[in-house]
C-alpha cells in the first residue's frame, strides 16, 4: 500500500509530522481528521508533473458560462448520470466555440485515464487554481457534486462583487472623460473664437482680467502644442496603465490604493471578503490547510493580503496557529475575523464560520460602495460645473463689461 506523508496540528494544539499507510488518499484523509486539523498531506515518492505552453495565449470562458456550466454539472451529477455523459452533453450545448474546445480537450483527456481535476488543470485560463482544487478535492472524498454546488456560488458572488465595483467605477470615469473632452474642445474651438472677439472690441491695449489673461494664455498654448499635448497625455495614461500591470507596479499601486480615504477601506473588505469565502470553499472541500491558504493567497486580489497570506503559510507549517497570526496583522484584518476564525478552529468548523464572515464583508461592499458612489457623483458633476463656471467668467465678463461701455 503507498505511504503518506502528513502534517496536522492535533487536538492538544500540538504539531505532528509523520507518515500514514493507506490503500489511498481517502482513506489516508479519512483516518487522520479523526485525530486532529489536517495541514497537508500528500503520497511519499510522488512525482509532480511539469507542464509547458507555447504560442498564444488561451483566451478562458466568460465567469457566466463557467457559473452556467458548473451549475448544469452539478445538477447532472447528482442525478447520477457519468461524468464523460455529463461533459459531453456540456460540451453540445456551449454557448461559444472556444469554451466548447476546452471541454472537448477535458473530455479526451479524462478518456486517456487522466483525473477529471488534472484534465481541468490542462487549462488554467479556465479553470483556476481555486477549482482545480476543490475538484480534486470533491473526486477524492466523493462528493463532487456538493463540491461543485459551492463552487458554483462562489464564483457568482465573486462575480457579483466585481459588477457591483465595475458598476460604481463606470460613472465617475465617464464623468472624467467628458470633463476633459470638453476642456479640450473649450481651449482648441470656443475659446479663441470668443479671445478674438474679445480684442477686436477692446482694442489691442484693452486691459483684461488676469482670470481671463489666463485663460487665453492656456488656450493659446493648446491650440499652438495640441499635437504634442494629447498624445504625451494618452500615452502617460497608457504607459501608467501598463506600469501598474508589471509586478513591480502592481506592489506600488496595491499599497498606495489600500491607503487612500474612502477607497482603501472598501479594497481592504474586498481582499477580506475574498479570502474567508475563498478559503472556507477551499477547507470545506477538504483540501488541506496549507494547500488551501497557497491557493487562497492568489484568489485575494491584493499584493499585502498576498503576502500577509504567503507568510502565515509558513507560519502554520511551522506549527502556529491562523487565528493567532492573523489577529497580529490587525492593520489588514479587523478583530472579527481573527475571533472568527478561532471559533471555527476549536469547533471544527471552519468552513461555516468564514462562509458567515464573507457573507458579512461582501454586504460591508455593497454598503460601502454605494455610500462612496453617492458622494463620487455630486462631487464630480460640482468639479465640472466650477470649471465650466471658471471659463464662463474669465471669458462673458469681459465681453459684457466691454459691451456695456460700447452702449454708454
Amino acid at each position: 500500500m503507498p505511504i503518506f506523508e502528513y502534517l496536522l496540528v492535533n487536538k492538544k494544539k500540538e504539531t505532528v509530522s509523520s507518515t500514514i499507510e493507506a490503500a489511498d488518499k481517502l482513506s489516508a484523509i479519512n483516518n487522520l481528521r479523526s485525530r486532529g486539523q489536517l495541514i497537508k498531506i500528500e503520497e511519499k515518492g510522488a512525482k509532480k508533473e511539469l507542464s509547458f505552453s507555447f504560442g498564444k495565449k488561451k483566451k478562458g470562458a466568460k465567469t457566466e458560462e463557467l457559473v452556467m456550466f458548473t451549475r448544469q454539472l452539478s445538477a447532472m451529477v447528482s442525478a447520477g448520470v457519468p461524468i464523460l455523459r455529463s461533459l459531453n452533453s456540456m460540451a453540445k450545448h456551449a454557448e461559444s466555440a472556444n469554451f466548447r474546445d476546452t471541454v472537448n480537450a477535458v473530455i479526451k483527456d479524462i478518456e486517456g485515464g487522466m483525473s477529471f481535476a488534472d484534465a481541468l488543470s490542462k487549462h488554467p485560463e479556465t479553470f483556476n487554481d481555486i477549482y482545480v482544487n476543490m475538484v480534486a478535492a470533491g473526486e477524492t472524498g466523493g462528493i463532487l457534486d456538493d463540491i461543485l454546488k459551492r463552487l458554483a456560488l462562489q464564483q457568482e458572488k465573486n462575480s457579483s462583487m466585481k459588477k457591483k465595483i465595475k458598476g460604481a467605477m463606470t460613472y465617475p470615469i465617464v464623468l472624467l472623460i467628458i470633463t476633459i473632452i470638453a476642456f479640450f474642445i473649450l481651449m482648441i474651438f470656443i475659446i479663441p473664437v470668443i479671445g478674438k472677439t474679445i480684442k477686436d472690441m477692446g482694442g489691442p491695449d484693452a486691459k483684461l482680467p488676469m482670470l481671463t489673461e489666463i485663460m487665453l494664455g492656456i488656450s493659446d498654448f493648446v491650440v499652438s502644442f495640441w499635437y504634442i499635448i494629447i498624445p504625451i497625455f494618452v500615452g502617460s495614461i497608457w504607459l501608467l496603465i501598463r506600469y501598474i500591470k508589471t509586478p513591480k507596479g502592481r506592489v506600488k499601486f496595491h499599497n498606495i490604493i489600500i491607503k487612500v480615504p474612502a477607497v482603501g477601506p472598501i479594497v481592504k473588505k474586498v481582499a477580506i471578503a475574498r479570502f474567508t469565502r475563498t478559503f472556507s470553499a477551499l477547507i470545506g472541500a477538504g483540501v488541506a490547510v496549507l494547500e488551501a491558504l497557497d491557493v487562497t493567497s492568489r484568489a485575494v486580489g491584493n499584493v499585502a493580503y498576498e503576502k500577509s497570506l504567503k507568510e502565515a503559510t509558513k507560519r502554520v507549517q511551522n506549527g502556529e496557529v491562523l487565528s493567532k497570526i492573523i489577529a497580529e496583522q490587525d492593520d489588514l484584518y479587523p478583530p472579527i475575523v481573527a475571533q472568527m476564525l478561532s471559533v471555527g478552529e476549536e469547533t471544527g468548523q471552519t468552513d461555516k464560520v468564514l462562509v458567515k464572515v464573507a457573507d458579512f464583508y461582501e454586504e460591508e461592499v455593497d454598503t460601502a460602495i454605494d455610500g462612496v458612489s453617492s458622494i463620487i457623483e455630486p462631487v464630480m458633476i460640482v468639479a465640472m460645473g466650477i470649471v465650466i463656471a471658471l471659463v464662463a467668467v474669465s471669458v462673458m465678463g469681459p465681453i459684457t463689461s466691454m459691451a456695456g461701455q460700447v452702449k454708454e
